[in-house]
């Protein structure tokens, strides 16, 4: 039995959707489409939306089919952010339109072409604001900026997540030799 596939979707105010072979959700701040798959499917009901499947071979499609339409949903009417800070003596970010430079301790500076529904805050050059109303769209941005200097376990330095743990490791230690 799914749980998630059963729970209706409240529609906010400002929101348009248009159910055929894919559910496309409109809102203030984009458009997306979600694919529905064979024996899914979607029925509105007074402000809401629910899912209805087939049989119970279904359940898994089911409750993955309706938590893509809620992200939809929700992304197009409020969006979603996620954020990141940059740990580092000298390591810094700068964006400029649709690209942001890094400077992360390389030889080089990084310049990183942000997509087009993705944005990008800079506070403090350190600690990186991204919003967007595609949710798997953003959370792939947000992992490709951190993968230009993951966090190390030694010094804890690089990109990580607000709010990600981290476990420190302790270096090496001793006498050499014998």
């Amino acid at each position: 039995m799914s749980r998630v596939g059963k729970k209706p979707i409240p529609l906010p105010k400002g929101v348009k959707i248009a159910i055929g072979n894919q559910l496309e959700v409109e809102g203030p701040k984009g458009k997306l489409t979600v694919p529905i798959p064979a024996g899914v499917r979607i029925e509105q009901k007074d402000g809401t939306l629910e899912l209805v499947r087939d049989n119970d071979k279904l359940a898994a499609l089911h409750g993955l089919t309706r938590a893509l339409a809620a992200n939809a949903v929700t992304g197009v009417s409020t969006g979603f952010t996620r954020e990141l800070d940059i740990v580092g003596t000298g390591y810094r970010a700068d964006v400029k339109g649709k690209v942001a430079t890094f400077s992360l301790g390389y030889s080089h500076p990084i310049e990183f072409i942000l997509p087009a529904s993705v944005d990008m805050k800079v506070d403090k050059q350190t600690h990186l604001v991204l919003t967007g109303h595609d949710r798997q769209e953003l959370g792939h941005v947000a992992a490709q900026i951190r993968a230009l200097r993951p966090p190390d376990p030694y010094k804890n330095k690089g990109v990580r997540y607000t709010g990600e743990a981290l476990r420190k490791k302790a270096g090496k230690t001793g006498a050499g030799g014998k």
